[in-house]
């Protein structure tokens, strides 16, 4: 029993060679397969697809800038060129900007029908910043109205009257030349007139539109044979001390009242004349008179002078649909352009009292939105004021 007993025990001996070495075997297969499974790892990393992040947008910046007064800024084309090319129109209080811009040096010029601006324009030079304060001056145009009275005998010296869109006076220079400047666009009347002559014509229209006017011509005729006057007065002195008085037809002249409100015409040869007052803030009773001279002086040729009724212009408008912090009032006597604003303050209320009209005016009214940030809205509809 026990011999059994010590083979099986040597057999179980025998066989543990064969085992470890089985294990030995077994430990190397995991120990060469390993590296293989770390390296297919690593392809696995390698091969993949790598992404690349977009590059960040190129950087823009703006020119900007303000044109003064706004009477010449409100609604100037504003051109930019060199860089870059675009064009955009100022705001209500002449401001303007170009967005957008790419680093470049660029020139900006502003333009307005009857208006120059100083200077003619600005060069600009973006370069990783905004540039500001790209600033105008506009300037209205003015023009002028010329012409020469002839013999030099009655040109040298005569009184010449401009009336109509504007008035004024001048005296003719000793070769009968004369001329009116600074005048904006519309139509005037030029009148001479000097002692012992008369012209012809008696007087002429001129009207100014983008351009001086010259040729304004008259012929100065001695008067022959016996002069007479014409006089009156206007009353009460209030309107009456100080008013100017055309005298227009067979003769031109122009005077102005004394401190009583009387006026005289002397030196008038026989014919047919008109007798035109003005003055300032009054109306006039009959508007103008008409007067023959026929040998014998004219007298009593009065008027009546009345003080312009002030009026006021009660505005309101709806609310706007969009958040504002105030509104802007404009106006014009043209229909659908010319507008200018006539709030000196922005407009908290949805109602403007507008005092500011002349008597026998058509004016024509819209309203902008302007929000917290100052950017206004386009215009309102239109409404129109007709003053008596």
């Amino acid at each position: 029993m026990r011999l059994e007993q010590e083979r099986y025990s040597g057999s179980a001996l025998a066989e543990l060679p064969e085992v470890a070495s089985r294990a030995r075997r077994a430990l190397l297969c995991v120990a060469t397969i390993l590296p293989a499974i770390l390296a297919w790892g690593c392809s696995g990393v390698v091969s993949g697809q790598n992404t690349v992040a977009p590059p960040p947008p190129p950087l823009t910046f703006t020119i900007s800038g303000t044109i003064s007064p706004v009477a010449g800024g409100n609604g100037a084309t504003v051109t930019l060129s060199g860089a870059g090319s675009a064009t955009t129109t100022a705001g209500s209080t002449g401001t303007y900007t170009f967005s957008g811009l790419a680093n470049g040096t660029y020139t900006i010029t502003p333009s307005h029908a009857g208006y120059t601006f100083n200077p003619t324009n600005l060069s600009a030079t973006v370069n990783g910043a905004d540039v500001t304060s790209m600033n105008f001056t506009d300037v209205a145009q003015t023009y002028s109205i010329a012409g020469t009275i002839t013999p030099t005998a009655g040109g040298n010296g005569a009184t010449v009257t401009l009336s109509g869109a504007a008035s004024a006076t001048t005296t003719a220079n000793s070769s009968g030349n004369y001329t009116f400047t600074g005048l904006a666009n519309g139509t005037y009347a030029v009148t001479p007139s000097l002692t012992g002559y008369t012209f012809s014509p008696t007087t002429q229209s001129a009207t100014v539109n983008g351009a001086n006017v010259s040729g304004e011509n008259f012929t100065a005729t001695a008067q022959v044979g016996p002069t007479f006057s014409i006089s009156g007065t206007i009353s009460p002195i209030l309107g009456g001390s100080g008013a100017t008085v055309l005298l227009s037809g067979a003769a031109g002249a122009t005077t102005v009242t004394d401190s009583s409100g009387n006026y005289t015409f002397a030196s008038l040869a026989s014919g047919t004349y008109l007798v035109t007052p003005s003055n300032s803030g009054y109306s006039f009773t009959p508007v103008n008179q008409s007067v023959t001279i026929s040998s014998a002086n004219v007298s009593g040729v009065n008027f009546t002078a009345t003080a312009q009724v002030g009026h006021t212009v009660a505005l309101t408008w709806n609310a706007s649909t969009s958040t504002v912090a105030s509104y802007n009032v404009y106006r014009s006597t043209v229909s659908g352009t010319g507008y200018s604003k006539i709030n000196a303050l922005p407009v908290a209320l949805l109602s403007y009292p507008d005092a500011s009209v002349s008597n026998g005016t058509t004016y024509f009214y819209v309203t902008t939105a302007v929000d917290a940030a100052g950017v206004e809205s386009t215009y309102s509809n239109e409404t129109t004021a007709v003053i008596p």
